[in-house]
């Protein structure tokens, strides 16, 4: 059986896959499946994958399920830039307000609501769905859809959701993090996933040093409507180091989560 991988065509995880595409066949006993976050997240919690940069909430979804990587995730210092809250009015007005979520990530679905609830004391009414509407006051987006709203300026305010968490707890956020199905640590795939996991964070290390060479493989593939010296500039704010400020954000983000109902229970982590 091959290790399953969930590939994620957003621009955030270039770092993770740019040296995969075009040259899947050099990854033995490796499988890639692309797909949005969510779809990756449903994919881990129902065997048909064995690990992805999943949504960070899926972890506590299915607890007991998965190991973390302990080395890596997707973070920023303040901004993050693709996931935003684009609003018609100051987020202090938003109770009441059609907020639209979006259906490609549950953690920042499961963020803003802490932020919009817990932060800011609000009661707006969401909807699901992928992009806004003329109908709705505001919206959440993530990802490519969020760094090309960016350059539209249809809202009159937006808000950075990794910005708004940080001041608030004075921590950066974690907006994806390696789950690892255990299913992976068996004896024949183990050996398969360490040398996936040491193949990873050499790629990663490989994009920090010439990020252009490998943008342009990865956009060949997965083309974004964004300028490119726009594209180059967005990944001087994110951080894939999972550092031990990270993983204590994570446990505050969980705590919070199952305060609030959003989850079952905060698990404690695990790790590879």
């Amino acid at each position: 059986m091959p290790l399953r991988v969930g590939r994620i065509p957003f621009l955030v995880c270039a770092p993770f896959f740019f040296n995969s595409v075009g040259r899947e066949n050099e990854f033995s006993d490796v499988e890639f499946f692309d797909g949005a976050p969510s779809v990756h997240c449903a994919g881990l919690k129902d065997g048909s994958i064995h690990l992805s940069p999943a949504s960070s909430i899926t972890f506590a979804q299915k607890p007991g399920a998965f190991v973390l990587s302990p080395s890596l995730c997707t973070s920023c210092s303040f901004e993050v830039r693709s996931v935003k809250l684009f609003s018609r009015f100051p987020i202090q007005e938003l109770s009441g307000k059609r907020v639209r979520m979006t259906s490609q990530s549950k953690t920042s679905v499961t963020l803003l609501r802490i932020l919009l609830e817990n932060r800011y004391g609000l009661s707006p009414d969401y909807v699901s769905g992928l992009a806004a509407e003329d109908s709705d006051d505001a919206c959440l987006l993530i990802g490519d859809l969020a760094l090309e709203e960016n350059e539209r300026h249809r809202f009159a305010f937006s808000y950075d959701l990794g910005t708004l968490w940080q001041e608030w707890q004075g921590l950066p956020f974690v907006f994806g993090a390696w789950l690892i199905s255990k299913d992976a640590l068996s004896a024949s795939l183990k050996p398969v996933l360490e040398n996936y996991m040491e193949r990873l964070e050499n790629g990663i290390l490989e994009f920090r040093k010439n990020p252009s060479q490998a943008l342009d493989i990865w956009l060949a593939k997965y083309p974004v409507g964004l300028p490119r010296p726009l594209v180059e500039d967005y990944f001087s704010v994110l951080d894939y180091r999972f550092t031990d400020e990270r993983k204590q954000s994570l446990s505050i983000f969980f705590n919070l989560a199952a305060q609030m109902g959003l989850v079952e229970t905060s698990p404690p982590m695990e790790f590879l």
